[in-house]
């Protein structure tokens, strides 16, 4: 069963439609919307700030959502995808963006919608993405504009991951989106 328990008497908030793997940690002062999944061994961890998740996003394997006590909260919007092992951390991430696997996003940085973060990025502290661009590198900088083909997939993802978070919960339908 998945770790959810309060920090300070303050629980986390869990719509009923969200899927929450047996072995992911949400704690604290978290708020997620509706059809959101949070996969195996993710941590989403508002033990010192708060956190805020929209609709229909997923944090994948082994990512970390965290905060800085009492400076930096964190925000994520609706269609988010949080890749495997990403760290979001005290910052902003707008609607319909990809963060990559293994990427970080540091503290107070601002990802606006429609942004692909590459896979390893490093998106540092007060760093600002401007919408409709991939950025990648260490520190990441933008690379290029988002071709029609990345965008449809910011489109469809979140919803493959509401399908697939049906296949562990016994509502298998298709909501891919197309």
């Amino acid at each position: 069963m998945a770790l959810i328990v309060p920090v300070k008497g303050v629980y986390p908030c869990i719509p009923d439609d969200n899927f929450i793997a047996e072995n992911a940690t949400v704690v604290g002062d978290v708020t997620l919307g509706n059809h959101c999944s949070v996969w195996f061994n993710a941590v989403v961890r508002g033990d010192v700030n708060s956190i805020r998740i929209g609709s229909h996003t997923n944090i994948q394997d082994g990512a970390v959502i965290h905060c800085t006590y009492q400076t930096a909260a964190t925000s994520i919007g609706s269609y988010v995808n949080i890749g495997h092992q990403a760290m979001v951390h005290g910052c902003t991430v707008h609607d319909r963006v990809l963060v990559g696997m293994g990427a970080i996003v540091m503290d107070h940085a601002v990802i606006e919608p429609y942004v692909i973060i590459a896979a390893g990025a490093v998106v540092l502290e007060r760093a600002h993405c401007e919408s409709g661009f991939v950025y990648g590198g260490v520190p990441a900088k933008k690379i290029k504009p988002i071709t029609d083909e990345q965008r449809k997939l910011l489109e469809e993802l979140p919803h493959r991951y509401v399908m697939y978070s049906g296949w562990f919960t016994g509502e298998d339908t298709d909501h891919s989106g197309t």
